[in-house]
């Protein structure tokens, strides 16, 4: 896309630069550092809790420990984003440049693929529970755990690879692709909207659609709770992310001329992805509370694990309270695949 020399001037100016670098340093150096706490702990929870009972992991737990690692390592780049929009350049050199983005984008996409694996996995079970049965093995599930890192790192390989440390005369140093590997930005905006979003996206709505009436039409105890447990999983994925998704695509238009790229439009576009930015990576702080927390069988083995660590704490936390029973056999096997 080429910019015009009137248009870039407004975009340099010193005026709306410092406006835009004053806003991210109270908005995003905030929010980053609350979601670095929040996931590190959930997340730290999760897989402390399935590393302690790593016995007697499924498939499901495997996928839900292999969620937490991704989602850790996405909140550990954070803090590194933070610093950098509170002194409004990159400061940590070309290496760290080109390794947090690789961390960061393996993070996103493998925290992605593995709430597809865990999606798919629900699919198999309800709808074709007597074929897949012999299928989920812990064997099974390392090779797919595998798989779905190599697919993350392959996917993220460019930014490792191009993305440098560069030093512009109105912005500091900036972390970002150079002129002569801008392609690559085309690339990352198409993956992280075909393979963070639409795919998924569609994953989920077709799989949970074929999932639900089939819930309702069973006699699953709590079938009810299971299927708003559903629609939370689609729509926090959906509202958290397709905003910032489509900020990415507007500025993708700007750039190449499609839409308006006078003053105007630019501050709103760059106000739009760094707020929406911001609210999607909260999404690694849900996952905990969506995938885990919310499961009897989890919150038991939290609490247990808590109870142990402070001597203080005094909850009852004997199985009868948290058991449940369910009428038929297959409504068992279905609640305890979202019971995790």
């Amino acid at each position: 896309m080429l910019i015009t020399n009137l248009s870039l001037s407004f975009y340099l100016s010193p005026t709306y630069i410092g406006d835009v670098k004053d806003f991210n340093k109270v908005f995003l150096t905030t929010l980053y550092s609350l979601v670095f706490i929040m996931g590190f702990i959930g997340n730290g929870l999760v897989v402390c809790v399935l590393v302690k009972h790593r016995n007697q992991s499924n498939l499901t737990d495997i996928c839900l420990f292999n969620l937490a690692l991704s989602d850790l390592l996405f909140v550990f780049t954070l803090p590194f984003y933070s610093h950098n929009a509170r002194v409004g350049q990159w400061t940590f050199g070309d290496f760290m440049c080109r390794l947090i983005s690789g961390s960061h984008h393996i993070g996103f996409f493998s925290s992605i693929f593995f709430m597809v694996v865990m999606t798919l996995e629900r699919y198999m079970i309800i709808v074709h529970a007597h074929r897949v049965a012999r299928y989920r093995t812990k064997r099974a599930a390392i090779i797919l755990t595998v798989l779905v890192w190599m697919l993350s790192l392959f996917v993220s390989l460019p930014d490792f690879i191009f993305i440098k440390a560069i030093e512009e005369e109105s912005k500091g140093v900036e972390c970002d692709y150079p002129e002569e590997s801008k392609v690559w930005e085309r690339y990352s905006l198409f993956t992280i909207n075909v393979l963070g979003l639409i795919i998924p996206l569609l994953v989920m709505v077709g799989c949970y659609s074929t999932i639900i009436p089939m819930l309702l039409s069973m006699r699953t105890a709590k079938k009810h709770r299971i299927v708003k447990l559903i629609i939370c999983i689609v729509l926090a994925f959906f509202l958290l992310w397709a905003p910032y998704n489509i900020s990415l695509f507007l500025e993708f238009l700007q750039k190449r001329g499609i839409i308006p790229d006078d003053e105007t439009w630019y501050k709103n576009i760059r106000l739009s992805k760094t707020v929406t930015e911001a609210l999607a990576y909260t999404h690694c702080c849900l996952n905990p509370i969506i995938y885990a927390f919310v499961g009897e069988k989890f919150m038991r083995r939290a609490l247990q694990l808590l109870k142990k660590l402070m001597p203080g704490y005094s909850r009852d936390l004997t199985d009868s309270s948290f058991r449940r029973s369910s009428v038929m056999s297959r409504g068992s096997e279905i609640t305890s695949s979202f019971k995790l």
